[in-house]
């Protein structure tokens, strides 16, 4: 794994939009996907996830000709998710510019398919999303699908576990309770996860202070952090943040 931390801004797209919401509901409006894409690209950002998060609900295919518009403006890895349930929609979305595939529900629904594309084409393109919430007792993780409706009886760990064991080449790990909070990334799940699986592990959910980003790599170990509503409202940009974590000892590409 790279020493080099990375930071992501993420683009939730519904309806041809970037939006953003609160724990996974009340969504709002945040720009023109390839307005945006373009932006975090010329900001610095280390590369850009696209994910069309309603896509798989709705039983669609993510929309590729946005991913094609975004990938002809963006010179960063583009990692795409939704509604990937096989392994043409992997090739499909590799065709359309995307450099990584984020496979959540349909590697739940069939474990099997990330065997099958990471045996045919590489982990190294593959990213197995995870979207947990925290059980009421507080014990452990529960994973949840189709961008967060459905709940499953499965451990986040030992999900994570057997994924990495798979072949998935990363893990986008999606805290559903911190999800638009801005209270901070949830660094026990971090931690848990990070210790346990060899390949890197994106934080995802609930950055809204550069100090999040700093205690998501250095307490929860996490190998890059993706962020959306500090970047997409200006709170911060992508240089500041990296300014920050230079400053305070993590190793970034400035």
């Amino acid at each position: 794994m790279s020493l080099y931390k990375r930071i992501i801004p993420c683009l939730d797209v519904a309806n041809g939009r970037v939006v953003k919401g609160t724990k996974f509901i009340n969504i709002v409006d945040a720009g023109d996907p390839v307005e945006v894409a373009k932006r975090y690209d010329q900001e610095g950002a280390d590369e850009i996830a696209f994910l069309d998060i309603t896509a798989t609900h709705e039983a669609r295919k993510t929309i590729i000709e946005t991913v094609e518009k975004v990938a002809c403006e963006v010179f960063i890895p583009l990692t795409v998710g939704g509604g990937v349930s096989n392994y043409s929609d992997v090739l499909n979305l590799l065709s359309a510019g995307a450099d990584k595939v984020a496979i959540n529900s349909a590697a739940v629904a069939n474990p099997n398919l990330i065997n099958q594309v990471t045996d045919k084409i590489g982990r190294q393109c593959i990213v197995a999303a995870i979207d947990v919430k925290q059980n009421k007792n507080n014990s452990n993780w529960t994973v949840y699908t189709h961008g967060g409706r459905n709940s499953t009886e499965i451990d986040a760990f030992q999900w994570a576990k057997e994924l990495s064991d798979r072949g998935a080449g990363e893990i986008l790990l999606t805290s559903m309770d911190r999800d638009g909070t801005k209270k901070g990334f949830n660094l026990d799940l971090l931690n848990l996860i990070s210790s346990e699986v060899s390949i890197p592990v994106i934080a995802s959910g609930g950055a809204g202070t550069l100090e999040h980003l700093r205690d998501a790599v250095v307490v929860g170990k996490a190998d890059a952090v993706l962020a959306a509503s500090i970047f997409h409202y200006s709170i911060y940009s992508i240089q500041e943040a990296k300014e920050y974590m230079k400053k305070h000892g993590v190793l970034v590409r400035i």
